[in-house]
């Protein structure tokens, strides 16, 4: 027989937690297919490349900054619709790749060396690019439709081509990204490029065109005299929406008396 001491009494039982009706349990299951995993948003942390710094402060700069109208006039772009009518009729004109020069002098080489004359044409009708280019065929008039890339680094490379354009009286229109006119012409980038002549079957596409970017840039006084930035972060958009609130209560109270 064991002792009084030797026997151990057993652990009391715990009873079952009861649910509570008003607040149910939900836990989350986080394996295979079920919960997302919680993540924190840590791009605040991250160390980023120097570039990506010095792309980020020159666009707050630009935003807190007063922007004088020959530099704003470059934020006023062409919407989606009017560039996809514009590269619409650029990318019929485009000019001729390595590719297809390449079979083309082939073929030039190959009717010369079996003693027929070279075929002689006129010059392809194709879209003119090249700053130095563009620019000689403004000055002579030649020019039908002018664009301009809004992001040319630096900008003082086509700040003074609005101004030429107006006075020489060629329209002309600003897109948003060099990249896209780079590749109408078979470039990385393009600053500029313009149209000489087209088809019979576009010319009411070009006419349209003109006269629609003629109004929009060249005749508009109030887009060539405005200017821009001056924008104030949030902080101080708050700040001194607050201060004004308060100024308006002060003087509806000195109103009273």
């Amino acid at each position: 027989m064991p002792s009084k001491k030797e026997v151990k009494k057993a652990p009391p039982k715990k009873e079952a937690a009861k649910p509570d009706p008003l607040f149910q349990a939900t836990p989350r299951n986080f394996r295979v297919g079920g919960d997302i995993q919680p993540t924190r948003d840590l791009s605040r942390f991250v160390k980023w490349p120097r570039y990506v710094r010095l792309q980020r402060q020159k666009k707050i700069l630009q935003q807190r900054l007063k922007v004088p109208p020959a530099l704003n006039q470059f934020a006023t772009t062409l919407d989606k619709n009017q560039a996809a009518e514009l590269f619409k009729l650029l990318m019929k004109y485009q000019p001729e790749d390595k590719a297809a020069k390449a079979d083309r002098v082939k073929a030039l080489a190959e009717a010369k060396a079996a003693g027929g004359a070279a075929p002689e044409g006129k010059a392809p009708t194709v879209v003119k690019f090249g700053l130095k280019h563009v620019t000689y065929l403004v000055e002579n008039k030649k020019a039908k439709l002018v664009c301009i890339a809004s992001d040319v680094d630096p900008i003082e490379l086509v700040v003074w081509l609005p101004a030429l354009c107006k006075k020489m009286d060629v329209p002309y229109c600003i897109v948003k990204n060099k990249s896209r006119l780079g590749t109408v012409v078979h470039q990385k980038t393009a600053a500029v490029c313009c149209l000489t002549t087209v088809k019979k079957e576009d010319q009411h596409s070009l006419d349209q065109l003109r006269s629609n970017f003629k109004a929009m840039y060249n005749d508009n006084v109030a887009h060539a005299r405005k200017w821009g930035g001056g924008i104030m972060g949030l902080k101080t958009q708050a700040k001194l929406a607050k201060r004004e609130k308060a100024l308006q209560a002060e003087l509806a109270k000195k109103a009273q008396y």
